[in-house]
């Protein structure tokens, strides 16, 4: 698999998470995905860089475009540096929010995508991966 094309965006405030869907939504729509998966990418990347910015302290999202012979992907890469997630089957079930929201974050994002990868530890941030293949 080869990325051919690759971006990396600041998270950190409310205006960076706007970028983050505007970027992803251009990076969808010129990969040549439809409408509905247009609207699952961009729904999974606002997810994310929410998740960033409130529970990370802010941080950085790579887009990469992706070729894999036949296929071609979108693959948004979060990551930050803040406290990790001391549970992570847990953080994924519905229902399950450490602050204020209702908990379908983390799991909404990885059915939104077609792969879902997570890797934190406390103290250790948090870096998600998720790819959407056309």
């Amino acid at each position: 698999m080869a990325v051919v094309r690759a971006e990396q965006l600041a998270v950190r405030g409310e205006e960076e998470i706007v970028r983050v869907r505007q970027a992803a939504r251009e990076w969808a729509v010129g990969l040549g995905f439809g409408l509905v998966d247009q609207t699952k990418i961009v729904t999974a990347a606002s997810e994310l860089a929410r998740n960033t910015v409130i529970y990370g302290g802010g941080g950085v999202v790579r887009l990469e475009a992706l070729n894999d012979g036949f296929r071609r992907g979108l693959r948004l890469v979060f990551e930050d540096k803040g406290p990790g997630i001391p549970d992570v089957p847990l953080a994924l079930k519905d229902g399950y929010s450490t602050g204020t929201g209702l908990g379908l974050g983390l799991g909404g994002a990885r059915r939104l995508m077609n792969e879902f990868d997570i890797q934190s530890a406390p103290g250790q941030g948090t870096r998600i991966s998720v790819t959407r293949w056309k």
